[in-house]
């Protein structure tokens, strides 16, 4: 058995692939059903963002698992594999553990040390554990990178030397916003309500019953009397709509194909800020609303463009004032053919890649936490292979107590054949647990060095040769239908496909 990781991000691939093999929706659902019902693959994960599709696999062999998962992946996105060959890259084992930790810590991401990447593979890990394509290697596996991602945000203060993927869109798109501070809005101080959950704080702590008071230096950030369009009403767009209240936003509005959802998230943010006024619209409304905003925001997960060109030039006609659109979706959201429109800027992903490329994104406190990040990430890969080769070694070592269970067994037989017939019972139980002692104690240290020795690099070597010295038969679990079983899913967890 062996951990496989195979895919693309924005590292390997240009944006336009990236978004033709993203996996979201039903296609995604299909894809991870029929790999995880490949005789290549047994457990399937899949951590599809902005920045990368992944797929985290338990496989037989690495090699019959790349070739499946990539066919299968090119099958469902209609990329040719010519293409998919071209950008991809597969880790295997250690390397494996190590590129799902670092990813889950926000050292991959396009904004290194970004948190939004921690909830999206716990999404993914939840994801697997309902449809139960997540067994108990890669369950063990993604318990542990979220366990890592967290260490290195607490221990390194990551979370606040680093900026997010909304942050740093704001930084690039608000170069070309000209807005005039609305005199209306109150110098007041921003207060979130205690355990909101579109804070973007999360709840309080128990000790605590006030809620977190942020600066009233606030309110007179770079968007500063701002009207805002927000398209979508998730995880990310909560964020956003929280990062521009923040930053001093008068006026934010949220569209969503969800309508509760987004009244949900207005009521949220009006409760916690005192200096935005926030509402919802219904989403067939939000191009109309175009033509009262400065800025747009979207990211939807739709298949689709969620805005044409045309029914933004539409929107804004006659318009003299700028209208930019902060594109975070992939696939993206907005049609690329609003540049060509008088007035309109457009920031997408790959404006992003590229600003990161030319530095723009440089902090020196993310800099000096990331040397930590890694340390982080090094020491966490060795205890979980030290973890992982003491649980592959416990077979071998169950099989050699076994067998020598059984020889003290077939011996006392022997022996009580041999023994005097008035012998009385004690004696011959303690004759019996003698024996026992005996061959546990010669068995005990043999075993304990062999799962101490599994979690070098080279520790496979020395179970095998334990089995060759013992001849020691390692018997293959059957599931009640007769079928081989490699004893690796959860019993509480049922595969999302039975192989045929």
């Amino acid at each position: 058995m062996s951990v496989l990781a195979v895919g693309l991000s924005h590292r390997s691939s240009p944006v336009a692939l990236l978004e033709r093999v993203a996996l979201n929706g039903e296609t995604r659902t299909r894809a991870i059903g029929e790999m995880v019902g490949s005789d290549a693959v047994n457990e399937v994960m899949v951590v599809s963002t902005c920045n990368r599709t992944e797929v985290y696999a338990d496989v037989e062999n690495p090699h019959g698992g790349v070739a499946a998962i990539t066919e299968l992946l090119s099958w469902h996105t209609g990329v040719t594999l010519g293409e998919l060959n071209e950008h991809l890259y597969a880790h295997f084992d250690d390397n494996a553990v190590q590129h799902l930790f670092s990813v889950t810590c926000g050292l991959d991401s396009m904004v290194v040390g970004e948190g939004q990447i921690l909830g999206q593979v716990r999404d993914a890990l939840k994801e697997g554990q309902e449809t139960g394509s997540v067994g108990r290697v890669l369950n063990d596996l993604g318990q542990r990178a979220l366990r890592v991602g967290k260490r290195a945000h607490t221990e390194t203060h990551l979370d606040h030397a680093g900026a997010d993927m909304v942050s740093f869109g704001l930084t690039i798109a608000t170069r070309n916003l000209a807005v005039t501070p609305d005199p209306s809005l109150p110098a007041a101080e921003v207060t979130p309500p205690a355990g909101c959950p579109m804070s973007g704080q999360g709840p309080l702590p128990a000790e605590r019953t006030e809620p977190r008071t942020l600066g009233a230096a606030l309110p007179s950030g770079p968007l500063t009397g701002s009207r805002v369009l927000v398209l979508g009403a998730g995880s990310m767009s909560a964020l956003s709509a929280n990062t521009v209240a923040r930053q001093g936003a008068g006026t934010v509005v949220v569209a969503n194909r969800t309508p509760e959802r987004a009244a949900r998230l207005a009521e949220c943010l009006n409760e916690a800020y005192d200096t935005v006024r926030v509402g919802s619209v219904p989403f067939p409304d939000a191009a109309a609303s175009l033509t009262d905003v400065d800025l747009v925001i979207s990211c939807t997960g739709a298949q689709g463009l969620v805005l044409t060109a045309d029914a933004v030039a539409a929107a804004t006609e006659g318009r003299t004032r700028p209208l930019v659109f902060l594109d975070l979706a992939l696939p993206r959201d907005i049609d690329p053919g609003v540049r060509e429109l008088p007035g309109v800027h457009l920031v997408d992903i790959e404006d992003l890649r590229q600003a990161v490329a030319a530095g723009t994104d440089h902090d020196p406190g993310r800099s000096n936490a990331l040397p930590l990040v890694r340390g982080i990430v090094d020491e966490e890969v060795d205890e979980f292979r030290a973890i992982r080769r003491a649980n592959e070694v416990a077979p071998t070592v169950v099989a050699l107590r076994a067998q020598a269970r059984g020889v003290v067994e077939s011996e006392l037989s022997r022996l009580h054949g041999r023994l005097p017939d008035d012998l009385d019972e004690r004696t011959r139980e303690e004759i019996g647990r003698a024996m026992r002692r005996v061959a546990d104690k010669l068995l005990h240290r043999p075993t304990v060095r062999v799962k101490e020795l599994a979690a070098a690099p080279d520790g496979e070597s020395y179970e095998a040769a334990l089995r060759q010295l013992f001849d020691l038969d390692l018997q293959i679990p059957k599931t009640p239908d007769g079928e081989t079983c490699p004893g690796r899913r959860s019993p509480a967890v049922r595969p999302a496909q039975e192989k045929a």
